[in-house]
């Protein structure tokens, strides 16, 4: 498989979300092109031992503390970042779940809108800027999630900021295609892998239906470097085909007038589980 033109040898990668799971993957993914990478997480032990990980694979790598709800922090990211290079490659890819409801109080939403949401617009408009400037290839990866389409029950800060982030790369595509620019934007949709956030939730060994990040980082790598803007990842025990048939049922929740989420629905969830087996 040939790379996306902007994961060339000393290049810059920017890796939001780096210390640990799908960002960590992609470090080390972008370490193997030989590239210089600048991990971003907030300020710990984990960061600074992915960092060793990183350099231990002979690449050129800096950690930088980020709290990417902060603008000024992102700001400071980018300075970091120029001072190794040109930067082709940017993955904003930071988020928390926190388990929020719909009735949670608003530290916990503003906790996970502020980190999933805001920090993704942060990361975008401080970073593509400078992309556009430089007139060399580069892509962007914004990691988003099924729970962004679907947006099951439950976990609803954490669906919104999802769906917000799906929105807010779909308009930057956009942006960046009319301008004609070598800047691409991508959308990674993981499935189930095996990362902090499912270790959060007590689970202790990788479960046999998940990937590994480096499974999902390299569906990622495919994904880009064949110009696709949807990165639909499956796993191992979700296949595509079903994906697409759950994304189908929840667009037509409004083509049909049926209630909202109507897969959970006592009048609609036999009809759901039946055209699921179709």
């Amino acid at each position: 498989m040939t790379d996306h033109p902007a994961l060339a040898p000393g290049r810059v990668a920017v890796i939001t979300g780096s210390a640990s799971g799908i960002g960590l993957a992609a470090a080390r993914y972008c370490a193997g092109r030989r590239m210089s990478v600048v991990l971003a997480d907030l300020p710990g032990e984990a960061l600074d031992a992915a960092a060793r990980e990183v350099a231990a694979a002979g690449a050129g790598v800096r950690a930088v503390p980020t709290d990417v709800a902060r603008r000024e922090a992102v700001e400071s990211l980018r300075a970091a970042a120029a001072a190794l290079g040109p930067v082709s490659f940017v993955m904003a890819n930071a988020g928390i779940e926190a388990g929020g409801r719909f009735f949670s109080d608003d530290a916990t939403w503003h906790r996970i809108l502020d980190t999933n949401l805001w920090g993704v617009i942060n990361t975008l408009q401080v970073f593509v800027p400078g992309l556009i400037e430089a007139g060399a290839p580069a892509a962007i990866v914004v990691t988003g999630s099924k729970q962004g389409i679907t947006t099951p029950p439950g976990n609803t800060p954490y669906n919104v900021s999802k769906a917000g982030v799906k929105v807010v790369t779909e308009a930057l595509a956009h942006e960046l295609r009319e301008r004609g620019v070598p800047v691409t934007a991508h959308l990674l949709i993981p499935g189930f892998v095996y990362t902090g956030l499912t270790r959060a939730r007590g689970v202790t060994e990788k479960p046999a239906g998940a990937w590994t990040p480096d499974q999902t980082v390299a569906k990622m790598a495919e994904g880009i470097a064949a110009g696709d803007f949807y990165i639909l990842c499956p796993d191992n025990e979700t296949t595509r085909a079903q994906d697409e048939k759950r994304m189908r049922w929840a667009v037509e929740d409004i083509i049909r007038n049926r209630p909202a989420l109507s897969r959970w629905h006592p009048d609609h969830k036999d009809a759901f589980a039946a055209y699921m087996k179709d």
